[in-house]
């Protein structure tokens, strides 16, 4: 009878293990999928002199994404580049094209950034979403200082909503550059202060990659404590569109805000009124040299005008009838005759 009782739970187990079969490979392939989406970044050779090059190799990254290749100085993987793009060297930089898997493979050439070390190769992202990886690279021959120790234990997190202050003008309607102040409340959650961050606000048009630009801010965040913090934010002149403001330190992004420009419609304005006063304006200098170059007689050769003569209707005179006998006074009428 026990055996009989337990007959119901094998079959049933039998009917659920081909199902778990299918399930486990699939459960089993989450958490390397998730690992390799993540950007990875791998050098040929972990040291290098000034003049030679490593062959830079790359996945996990977008699908045909366009990627920048840096050496960078003052920057670990764990911390980012926290100089920013200026503590590279970007005229020796090179940039490639992942495949279809997000793979890509280039050489690029070992120069001396122009801060110290320790450094990273930097790749980033050109278009589309932002992504990042660094590789350690020992540059032979080049100083190595470590880095700022206040800020090793510092880390800003955002605490409060970002929000953009400013308005347009006169002179932003006419075509002036849009300027707007990014204002932030950041928090301190590490161990130790930081002091004068300097962070990086990037501006990105529709689908485009931030144009990142570095920006110090003058202060202390002390641990656990927080600040509010106003940077500039200024775009190209005559720029308009779908606009979005960005806020990077320490390689992570902490905040983004859109920001909806519009188009400067005074220069229309301006380019309109000009097509029509500037040949309404020609014209009139072109009639007023024409009468200024067309020949004149002098006074004393000019000849007085010639009289039309005027011509006279002269109608015929009218002729007189001869009077009637009876008519006139002396007459006498004629006798009558009789039969």
């Amino acid at each position: 009878m026990p055996y009989v009782a337990h007959v119901p739970y094998l079959s049933s187990l039998r009917l659920l293990l081909p199902l778990l079969l299918v399930l486990l490979p699939g459960l089993a392939g989450a958490g390397p999928a998730g690992a390799a989406d993540r950007p990875v970044v791998e050098l040929s050779r972990a040291q290098a002199g000034t003049g030679g090059s490593v062959t830079v190799t790359g996945s996990g990254w977008r699908p045909r994404a366009l990627l920048t290749l840096l050496v960078c100085g003052q920057a670990e993987p764990t911390r980012g580049v926290t100089g920013g793009t200026n503590s590279c060297a970007n005229a020796d930089g090179r940039t490639v094209t992942a495949d279809a898997e997000g793979r890509f493979r280039r050489e690029l050439p070992v120069v001396e950034p122009p801060v110290p070390c320790p450094c990273v190769v930097h790749v980033a992202t050109v278009t589309g979403a932002g992504a990042e990886a660094d590789a350690v690279l020992r540059v032979a021959g080049h100083a190595v200082e470590p880095l700022p120790a206040d800020r090793g234990g510092g880390r800003l997190s955002l605490l409060a909503d970002t929000r953009l202050r400013g308005s347009s003008g006169l002179l932003t309607w006419f075509g002036s550059p849009p300027a707007r102040t990014l204002v932030v409340t950041v928090g301190n959650v590490g161990t130790s202060p930081v002091k004068d961050p300097v962070f990086q606000v990037g501006t990105a048009h529709g689908v485009f990659a931030p144009q990142w630009q570095d920006q110090r801010w003058r202060g202390t965040i002390r641990p656990g404590g927080k600040a509010r913090i106003e940077l500039p934010v200024e775009l190209a002149a005559g720029a308009h569109g779908d606009y979005t403001v960005s806020l990077k330190y320490g390689g992570k992004v902490l905040a983004e805000h859109p920001w909806g420009v519009g188009r400067p419609w005074g220069v229309t304005l301006f380019w309109v009124l000009a097509c029509l006063v500037v040949p309404a304006a020609l014209f009139r200098a072109g009639l007023a040299v024409v009468d200024r170059a067309r020949p004149r007689h002098p006074v004393h050769a000019a000849r007085p005008p010639r009289r039309r003569p005027r011509l006279r209707l002269r109608l015929p005179a009218a002729r007189r009838s001869p009077a009637l006998p009876w008519v006139s006074p002396d007459a006498e009428p004629p006798s009558s005759t009789r039969t």
